[in-house]
């Protein structure tokens, strides 16, 4: 059957998906039209890859032509982490973006008025009051950073959690101790559920306002505000239980990754990201940009748009 003989997929929208699924040594592709995990054994698991916001890829995993295509139409992100998720090395765009929205991000960005307004509302939705006046985005960010520290501080201790410090060395991560990797394995889940959100909605994972340079710098903004409300309290509850030698038969991450996956549901996250998104980026108070006047139509006009917006359709 020749490519355009597909039948054209219609992506289910990302609030109406389940969150992610991590998939571990074995071959992705599309077999009888099925998007399927086969092991070494020549047994396939099939995926829903249509109800996922994302795929968490670790090691041991290959991708087919035909599984990275499918995951493309119905706008299943595709991240490929270290061993137990503690780690996002890349991630596959799932359909596309809108231009109209990374114009509008990439101009808060590069206004400097806007960019701190959208600052201070990520830092009153973070922290659940209002930013102080006459503050730049520098000493916001400062500010920040030594109210996260005594965040972390006073979840461990309601968890009965011994805290020294957010450490972990990139090259070791087993050397790091148990609520370290608890966190690395939960922030990793968050990133890669926001990531699969703004790609949905149109806009770049590149273009921070409080984070900049990294490729997911509009991922750590994002993720920033429901971290300490969600992943972070679950990974120090599940810390807490390991160092009292319970559930000692299953690795931190997979701990962590399972509860997070259900407390993704519970929260219904998934519905909140894209609109807080869509409130926060016009907390900037600049207006869309509209289409130019001058601006000539396509020469094949396009499908009706399908699923969310940043999805190709």
């Amino acid at each position: 059957m020749a490519e355009t003989d597909f039948i054209p997929l219609r992506p289910i929208p990302l609030k109406e998906r389940s969150a992610i699924v991590f998939l571990e040594y074995g071959q992705l592709d599309v077999i009888d039209g099925a998007f399927v995990l086969v092991d070494q054994h020549g047994v396939r698991i099939q995926i829903p890859v249509g109800g996922l916001a994302c795929l968490m890829l670790e090691p041991g995993t290959r991708v087919s032509h035909a599984a990275v295509v499918l995951c493309a139409r119905v706008g299943c992100l595709l991240v490929w982490v270290g061993e137990g998720g503690t780690r996002l090395y890349a991630a596959g765009q799932p359909g596309g973006a809108r231009a109209d929205r990374l114009l509008f991000q990439a101009r808060n960005a590069l206004d400097e008025t806007a960019r701190l307004n959208i600052v201070r509302e990520m830092y009153r939705r973070r922290f659940e009051e209002e930013p102080p006046a006459r503050r730049s985005v520098d000493q916001l960010r400062g500010m920040e950073g030594v109210r996260v520290r005594e965040l972390y501080r006073l979840l461990a201790q309601r968890h009965g959690v011994e805290w020294k410090a957010r450490r972990y060395d990139r090259t070791d991560w087993d050397s790091a101790d148990i609520p370290n990797r608890c966190l690395s394995s939960a922030t990793a889940c968050l990133y890669g559920l926001c990531e699969a959100a703004i790609l949905a909605a149109g806009y770049a994972p590149a273009i921070g306002f409080l984070h900049r340079g990294k490729p997911q710098s509009f991922v750590y903004d994002i993720a920033d505000i429901y971290k300490f409300e969600t992943v972070v309290p679950k990974a120090f509850s599940i810390a807490a239980q390991l160092i009292k030698g319970k559930g000692a038969d299953w690795t931190p991450e997979r701990h962590v990754r399972i509860a997070c996956r259900d407390q993704f549901r519970k929260s219904g996250l998934l519905e909140k990201i894209i609109p807080d998104i869509e409130e926060i980026l016009s907390a900037g108070g600049l207006e869309p940009p509209v289409d130019a006047p001058e601006a000539a139509d396509p020469a094949i006009p396009q499908e009706e748009a399908s699923g969310d917006d940043g999805h190709r359709g």
